[in-house]
């Protein structure tokens, strides 16, 4: 299997692959502790050794713990924090400390490399109980990084504060708000920034809409592309989009399948889009969709 450039994520010192696996269909019951296995040592042989889970994902931290233990120098561990403790309530200062030391031992580790606050709000930052009970775990060694994953204003107070080394947001060719925007910004401040939703939750194969993103996202893909002209190969043209687009360092994608897998890993390996392409997926959105708020 080929395997994936890697980028310098900002200016942290931290070297991670172009992309990176979001491990949500890895806590599914459905899928047996062979099939996480098989993925993990797929993704892990082709250089995707970022691992991006949360503890909304279910069994996704346990499983990550149990298959990857004694491997922890070979992957860059990323988890979420804020809520979901139980007993405690959620975006305070002892959920931050708490879940933590959840996840550290969940994923049987140490040390988280990034922890990120997941979708916390404007007015939770603005408190800063939070911030501070992450800055504190990070001064005593239970985390490399901290950072926040979420959209518009909250998304751009964690990059003006001073106080995140990493951000993670949605950058998709039919989501490029942020891109001329907190994206940009978080790359003038050094941050790293990691992409989610690269594909745009694959809306150009919904027959029929989802959950209210699925549903933005489809709405978005019929303005901008009505159904006419020359196909294009979405899966490819959309990851490598986001993968490679400015002040991006990882493109997190989601998925169960090994096949899926090894082809979103054979297109990031075949570089950035070209120009002309790039442009005219910027050109598209700028002309008609430049208003567009980043989809939560």
């Amino acid at each position: 299997m080929k395997e994936v450039p890697i980028s310098p994520l900002g200016d942290t010192g931290v070297y991670v692959p172009r992309l990176g696996l979001g491990c949500q269909p890895l806590g599914s019951p459905e899928l047996t502790e062979d099939d996480v296995g098989r993925l993990l040592e797929a993704a892990l042989e082709a250089g995707v050794n970022l691992l991006d889970t949360a503890p909304a994902y279910g069994l996704s931290e346990e499983r990550i713990g149990r298959h990857l233990a004694g491997r922890r120098d070979d992957i860059i561990l990323v988890t979420k924090l804020g809520y979901g403790v139980p007993g405690c309530p959620d975006w305070t200062g002892e959920c931050i400390r708490r879940g933590v030391d959840t996840a550290l031992e969940r994923l049987q580790t140490d040390y988280l490399d990034i922890a990120l606050l997941h979708s916390c709000d404007l007015q939770t930052l603005q408190k800063g109980e939070v911030v501070e009970a992450l800055d504190k775990a990070r001064d005593q060694g239970k985390l490399r990084l901290a950072g926040y994953s979420g959209e518009n204003d909250a998304l751009d107070l964690a990059i003006a504060c001073g106080r995140f080394q990493v951000v993670e947001t949605s950058v998709n060719f039919l989501d490029q708000a942020s891109l001329d925007g907190a994206v940009k910004q978080a790359g003038l401040a050094g941050l790293g920034v990691l992409a989610k939703r690269p594909l745009a939750n694959a809306v150009w194969r919904h027959g029929v809409a989802g959950d209210d993103a699925v549903d933005e996202y489809l709405r978005r893909f019929e303005m901008l592309w009505p159904p006419s002209g020359q196909p294009m190969n979405w899966p490819d043209t959309a990851l490598r989009f986001a993968a490679f687009a400015a002040n991006v360092h990882c493109a997190i994608i989601g998925t169960r399948n090994v096949a899926h897998l090894r082809s979103a890993v054979a297109a990031v390996a075949s570089g950035p889009l070209t120009y002309d392409l790039e442009q005219n997926l910027r050109e598209r959105w700028r002309d008609n969709g430049a208003d567009w708020p980043g989809v939560v």
